[in-house]
């Protein structure tokens, strides 16, 4: 039973990735190779490269957001007969990140003017 169920699964994940390489059209031209979408010519090249600041503000972000996902389970953890392993990881959690913010804070990596 789980043999064939692997089986079907599989056989039809390649199927479903052959008809995605096989069915777009393959003929590029000047407004698929566009940078905009909205319907108006652009002004300027659509690579110029991003600003570092605000790369490291978004890992930042990124990094803040994930230490809300981690902690989140933590209340209902609460509620575990060895709570206090469960203090211990969420208090490790948050040290090591304000660790981080305060480390960049005083390099200036949130300064966006110098």
């Amino acid at each position: 039973m789980i043999a064939s169920i692997l089986f079907l699964t599989s056989a039809l994940t390649l199927i479903l990735v052959f008809v995605s390489f096989w069915l777009p059209s393959m003929n590029p031209n000047s407004e698929k190779l566009s940078p905009y979408e909205c319907g108006f010519d652009p002004f300027g090249s659509a690579r110029l490269p991003f600003s570092m600041r605000f790369f490291l503000v978004a890992i930042l972000f990124l990094l803040f957001d994930l230490e809300i996902a981690l902690l989140l389970p933590a209340p209902w953890a609460m509620h575990l007969p060895s709570s206090s392993s469960t203090i211990i990881w969420a208090s490790s959690i948050l040290i090591l990140l304000t660790l981080g913010l305060m480390y960049e804070w005083f390099q200036g990596g949130l300064e966006w003017a110098e």
